[in-house]
């Protein structure tokens, strides 16, 4: 058993907690089995290469417990350490958990917080990434539900924004970030008239947690709390399993319809009025249930027939 099993704080924040700290409040208590733990000093083997430090779990932790009462494995990334990037042992812990649900027919909640693929192990952490979004997507055809959390510091970028973008349901903060290109990432190949990457409202605008659950983009939004996110999960674990085929069919349809519904909108702000929110400027500034409120009859989902 691991030190886990400790109760974590009355309340916690997602975003300032580290990925141990994270756990603790989402799994039951004294009930965590920690697979590969720090003692094995599974180390990346090529950040010695750099002179960077290396980290005895790299930068994952993954195991078994049970989150409201239900067996469940479990994995949590730490984004500060190298922001939470995939490596070749980052990957393959991520990618036996998930063989091992597929196997165990297991449910699986993951709290992502990555930049993406680590540029010092980008072929291995490619590949991994591949890896992961095939025994995902396994795991989920044998009865396996997915369960992604996000809303820590480094957010879920890169190939992490793909992974999540497999899971059953995603679950998201207002600090929460997705999207596949970093803000820094686009201000470097299409200049800062494209994106200004300091501009922090306009990121969460267009990348946050807000924005990516009024476009469809996260299934569930929840206050920034451990407390908040444990009640999500397991919300999110009683849910049907599996892939439904007509499912993905309305989502890849309401994909392919998106470009002309948004495609004249450069901010975030003109999408939600596109939405139909009624006051679109408000959204930065609303609390959860106010917000929740005005988004859900406006939301955009794969069910949205307009």
């Amino acid at each position: 058993m691991s030190a886990l099993s400790a109760m974590p704080p009355a309340r916690l924040s997602w975003f300032e907690a580290v990925a141990r700290q994270r756990l603790a409040a989402l799994v039951d208590p004294g009930n965590f089995e920690e697979f590969i733990g720090p003692e094995q000093r599974e180390i990346s083997p090529h950040l010695q290469v750099f002179d960077l430090p290396a980290e005895f779990d790299d930068g994952i932790v993954i195991g078994a417990a049970r989150i409201g009462g239900a067996p469940v494995l479990v994995a949590a990334q730490e984004g500060r350490f190298m922001g939470g990037a995939f490596g070749e042992v980052h990957g393959a812990k991520l990618t036996g958990l998930l063989r091992a649900a597929k196997a165990l027919k297991r449910d699986v909640v993951i709290a992502f917080d990555t930049g993406g693929v680590r540029l010092q192990e980008a072929n291995a952490g490619e590949l991994s990434i591949s890896e992961i979004i095939r025994a995902l997507v396994e795991a989920r055809s044998a009865g396996a539900r997915v369960v992604g959390l996000i809303g820590g510091r480094a957010g879920c970028y890169g190939g992490g924004g793909l992974v999540a973008g497999c899971c059953s349901t995603l679950v998201v903060s207002e600090q929460g970030r997705i999207s596949v290109s970093g803000p820094e990432v686009i201000e470097t190949n299409k200049g800062v008239e494209e994106f200004d990457s300091q501009d922090r409202a306009l990121v969460w605008r267009t990348m946050g947690g807000k924005h990516r659950y009024l476009i469809g983009g996260a299934d569930v939004f929840v206050d920034d709390d451990a407390a908040a996110f444990r009640t999500a999960a397991i919300a999110a674990l009683s849910r049907p399993a599996g892939l439904d085929g007509a499912r993905l069919a309305a989502e890849q349809a309401r994909l392919e319809r998106r470009l002309t519904r948004f495609g004249a909108d450069r901010d975030g702000r003109d999408v939600w009025r596109t939405l139909g929110l009624a006051d679109a400027d408000a959204i930065p500034d609303l609390a959860t249930e106010a917000f929740l409120r005005q988004a859900d009859p406006c939301r955009e989902t794969a069910d949205d027939a307009r």
